[in-house]
This record gives C-alpha cells, sequence and structure tokens, in this order.
C-alpha cells in the first residue's frame, strides 16, 4: 500500500467531489464538499461516510455513486 497522501490522492481522483482524510485512530472518512438536498438525504445519500480502511472507503463511496446519490 502506499502512503496516505497517494491513497487519498487517488481516492479523491476516482471520487471526484469528496474530499478524502483519516482519523488520528486510523479511520478513513469522506465527507463530500457540496451540500445535499433534503430529497437526497431522505434518500440514503450520505454527507459523509466512514471505514476502516481505503477499499472500504472505496466501497461506500461507490455504493452511493450506485445508488443515484451521483458525485457532488
Amino acid at each position: 500500500m502506499g502512503d496516505f497522501e497517494d491513497l487519498k490522492a487517488a481516492i479523491e481522483g476516482d471520487f471526484p467531489g469528496w474530499q478524502v482524510w483519516r482519523s488520528d485512530a486510523g479511520r478513513w472518512y469522506a465527507t463530500r464538499s457540496g451540500d445535499l438536498t433534503d430529497a437526497e438525504l431522505q434518500a440514503g445519500c450520505a454527507m459523509t461516510v466512514a471505514a476502516d480502511d481505503p477499499a472500504g472507503l472505496r466501497g461506500l463511496l461507490a455504493e452511493q455513486t450506485r445508488g443515484g446519490c451521483g458525485d457532488r
């Protein structure tokens, strides 16, 4: 695995509209750079997702995209 900055850049490149960071505890997060509408939130779109590792985060971001939440 590459270092954090490389992994972060790769994920953000594959999922535009998301900003990635890692907590001090090592958990991976991504949050949208734009706001969601009430309808999008009610449809299950998330402003922020969290996973234990980069692969898990990618999976959650892919679900958001497939779920009709798009890249914002």
